[in-house]
């Protein structure tokens, strides 16, 4: 549904023009004039303006004129006398654009009108590409609950509101904290970011407060934390459930005062930072259970911002793919194209316990891996050909996809069984690649390997010893 102005001092064929758009779900206001048109257009935002040229007082090539000239990027569809064509090439040198001389056919005003809205949609699509590219790729979604994340991340930017951003590893928690932090006041200050399960508790304190010199052994000179460091931006503490019962005492303090102490100090020092929180726990049990403040809790859940897992908006997975495939064909300098039905049918049906991380890095390995114009299915990793994931989420694709796999390597390697075998053991190297290429990419830091791959610690840990990695 779009709002259409419509512009005509003709009574008759402005209401056949209005009655017609509504036939179609549109919600149309009338303007009897170019004067009302463009009063109309200072009190509401239109999709669409569709007037006539030759009207008293403001004419339609004048009410075009004016909106240009505000910068309102307004579409505009001109009509105009069968005869006057040059009225309309006029109009569209100044940006209109579409025109339909009279006697107006309806049926193809409706035709025009639902054409240039669809145009409409891809150039905003499109936009929105070019503008995640740069940014929070991890927001790219068409799925209504994405849309809500955005909307709810435009509203409370601009204020100085603690939030509390909650989902799954994967989900792109970090990437709505950089959107918050760019679309605010604090945008040319500092954005700090701690990942509170990747420090140590004995080191943590310091981590957030700073030290002063001689505070402990080996502290040499006096270090600031990453609450002074983010003095006038904002801090943003990751995995904030993971922050230990004695500290989260401190944490209070400094979140709700903005004062705190070094380690070894006894001068309080102010700070003006704002305050972004996230965790994959479920806080609110953890309260209940003992294991995190109540009062904290309250305080960094200001604003709660949700981000839903990847495998409850499906309609987002294929347009994610596409544009990570891009943005790795150029990096590697591959010419690929987009997936096969198959590939795209293996990732739409896969459960994505990993989320949107899990997805580019499997993205990620089929433009390296594929020899192909477009990625096929044997491309993909084998746990999303197999549609199989770390939580024990099935689909279609473990009685679609992967019993094709199955049945090819039986045929291949001669046998049902061999065939199992098969993927059995590829699955097995391939888990094993994951967890060596995480352990890397992590430093050796075992929990941040973890969240690499939107596991728990204690699965991460476990794996490894499966694997003989440990």
């Amino acid at each position: 549904m779009r709002t259409i102005l419509v512009a005509d001092d003709n009574e008759g064929q402005r209401r056949l023009i209005a009655r017609a758009l509504q036939a179609k779900g549109h919600v149309v206001r009338e303007a009897v004039d170019g004067t009302a048109a463009l009063v109309a257009l200072s009190d509401a935002d239109f999709d669409l303006v569709i007037t006539d040229v030759k009207m008293p007082g403001v004419t339609g090539i004048e009410l075009l004129q004016s909106l240009r000239r505000q910068e309102n990027a307004t579409p505009v569809i001109v009509m105009t006398a069968y005869g006057s064509i040059e009225s309309a090439v006029e109009a569209m040198k100044l940006g209109a654009s579409d025109y339909l001389t009279k006697p107006l056919s309806l049926e193809e005003l409706a035709i025009r009108v639902e054409r240039l809205f669809n145009e409409e949609s891809v150039v905003e699509e499109n936009r929105y590409l070019r503008e995640a590219a740069r940014g929070a790729t991890g927001l790219l979604g068409k799925s209504a609950s994405m849309g809500l994340v955005r909307d709810l991340i435009s509203r409370v930017a601009g204020s100085d509101a603690t939030v509390l951003i909650t989902g799954e590893s994967g989900t792109g928690k970090e990437l709505v904290a950089r959107a918050l932090h760019d679309a605010s006041a604090r945008a040319k200050g500092p954005l700090v970011a701690i990942n509170c399960a990747a420090i140590p508790e004995t080191l943590l304190e310091s981590e957030l407060f700073g030290h002063e010199r001689g505070a402990f052994t080996g502290a040499v000179r006096r270090v600031r934390g990453r609450f002074e460091v983010a003095h006038k931006g904002t801090l943003f503490l990751d995995e904030i459930g993971e922050v230990p019962l004695m500290m989260q005492v401190k944490l209070l303090r400094a979140v709700q005062e903005k004062t705190f102490e070094r380690v070894g100090g006894e001068q309080p020092i102010s700070i003006d930072v704002r305050i972004i929180a996230a965790t994959n726990r479920e806080l609110a049990r953890a309260v209940a259970e003992g294991k995190f403040r109540e009062d904290l809790y309250y305080r960094l859940r200001v604003i709660e911002v949700a981000l839903p897992p990847l495998r409850e908006r499906r309609e987002d997975i294929m347009l994610l793919a596409n544009h990570f495939a891009e943005s790795f064909a150029r990096k590697f300098g591959r010419a690929v194209e987009g997936f096969e039905p198959a590939a795209a049918a293996a990732l739409e049906a896969y459960a994505w316990p990993g989320n949107v991380r899990e997805l580019l890095h499997a993205v990620e390995r089929a433009v390296v891996m594929g020899a192909d114009q477009v990625i096929r299915a044997p491309d993909l990793p084998a746990e999303v050909r197999m549609g199989t994931g770390l939580r024990g989420v099935g689909g279609p694709l473990a009685r679609g996809v992967g019993a094709a796999g199955l049945g090819a390597g039986a045929a291949t390697g001669g046998g049902g069984v061999r065939g199992v075998a098969e993927v059995e053991r590829a699955l097995e190297d391939d888990m094993k690649a994951r967890l060596i290429a995480a352990l890397e990419e992590a430093r050796g830091n075992k929990a941040r390997a973890a969240e690499i791959l939107g596991m728990k610690r204690s699965t991460y840990y476990f794996n490894l010893k499966k694997y003989g990695l440990l």
